[in-house]
């Protein structure tokens, strides 16, 4: 599975420069007026883990495949998006293909630089954004709810089921209660996945900052200054900071943000922020041919995470070998963990650990 994060924020708050930064490209516009950025600009970035680095050194191996996060730079959003203001409709659609959403909020002044709303607040425009969100779900739900109702008349017990289900999310949306603060069930989740709703996804915030208040910034107070509830993230970047790193050699890099207090990059903390706000975890084939590394949801299964390589895999699921990251290196790779004990044979019930590397066992 791949990780796709759509990238919003209101116009000139720094969404595509620094989307550029996190990409390494050029590819979005960066311009000081709203909507230069009319189609969303992708771009694919490798997941930065050194345990990979560690392994392709050990293995020597024909090819490397590191797993990716898919960005995407969506158009900015002004009120009644949801009404189709501004590029309203196509944003909205944008951010329904999206697994996660990464709201910029800016939070530097810069008098050259025009805000939609006159002046910095990002309390304003997370609101802005999220009541857009709500609105346009809320008409998702609507439609969705007048159609089932018609269908249930008949007395059908499921469509009367989901009528119930549809008119929760009425009322919690009435209410500007975001779907993914509501307590759903499994099942009721399965039930509403088709929807595709806006406000059911993982949101995490990223405070713009100039680059001498990264290292001051006061995540805890940024958070309850905008309301955010429990497990809700907000990180501080720079778009500039990372927009120079980009010509950096990797010592160079480490320097640098070393000088601002710093001990990763923006791009880093956010990949690693939303593989946690998405419950994601790393782990590895590697042989001769090729080392690559496969993204599960934690606590995925061995068949569950075979499938991830092919639904076949999963289908004649049999066993797998498996070695813990810590042992492979120190073993000096696969050979040396057979014969000290620690590849072992997993079955069905395995629960795959963060960086086990496997190879599965399967009937065709």
């Amino acid at each position: 599975m791949s990780l796709k994060i759509g990238i919003v924020g209101l116009p000139n708050v720094g969404k595509s420069t620094l989307f550029n930064a996190l990409t390494r490209t050029s590819t979005a516009q960066a311009a000081n007026y709203p909507f230069c950025t009319i189609d969303p600009n992708v771009g694919i970035v490798e997941v930065p883990d050194p345990r990979m680095e560690k392994l392709v050194e050990m293995v020597s191996p024909e090819k490397t495949i590191p797993a990716v996060v898919e960005f995407v730079d969506i158009a900015g959003l002004v009120k009644g998006a949801s009404e189709g203001e501004g590029l309203g409709n196509k944003f909205l659609a944008n951010i329904r293909e999206c697994d996660a959403i990464a709201q910029v909020l800016r939070f530097f002044e810069d008098s050259d630089i025009t805000h939609v709303h006159g002046g910095v607040n990002p309390k304003l425009d997370m609101d802005v954004i999220q009541l857009e969100l709500i609105l346009a779900d809320l008409d998702t739900v609507n439609k969705r709810l007048g159609e089932t109702e018609r269908r249930a008349k008949s007395g059908d017990k499921k469509l009367m089921t989901e009528v119930e289900i549809y008119q929760r999310l009425k009322k919690a949306l009435e209410d500007e209660i975001m779907i993914i603060n509501l307590d759903l069930t499994e099942d009721e989740q399965l039930k509403i996945k088709d929807l595709h709703l806006l406000t059911n996804k993982p949101i995490l915030y990223i405070a713009n900052v100039k680059e001498d208040e990264i290292s001051s910034f006061e995540a805890e107070k940024a958070a309850s200054d905008l309301g955010l509830g429990e497990g809700q993230v907000i990180l501080p970047i720079s778009a500039k900071v990372e927009e120079d790193l980009i010509d950096f050699s990797p010592e160079e890099a480490t320097d640098y943000l070393a000088d601002l207090g710093l001990k990763e990059s923006g791009l880093n903390a956010v990949i690693r922020a939303a593989y946690r706000l998405l419950g994601l975890q790393t782990y590895f084939t590697a042989g001769v041919k090729e080392v690559r590394a496969w993204t599960v949801k934690i606590g995925a299964t061995a068949p569950q995470a075979a499938g991830v390589i092919h639904t076949d895999f999963e289908k004649g699921f049999i066993k797998a070998e498996t070695i813990a990251y810590a042992d492979f290196v120190a073993c000096n790779g696969e050979q040396g963990a057979k014969e000290q004990g620690k590849m072992r044979m997993e079955g069905k019930e395995y629960v795959v650990q963060d960086g086990d590397v496997m190879h599965f066992k399967f009937n065709n």
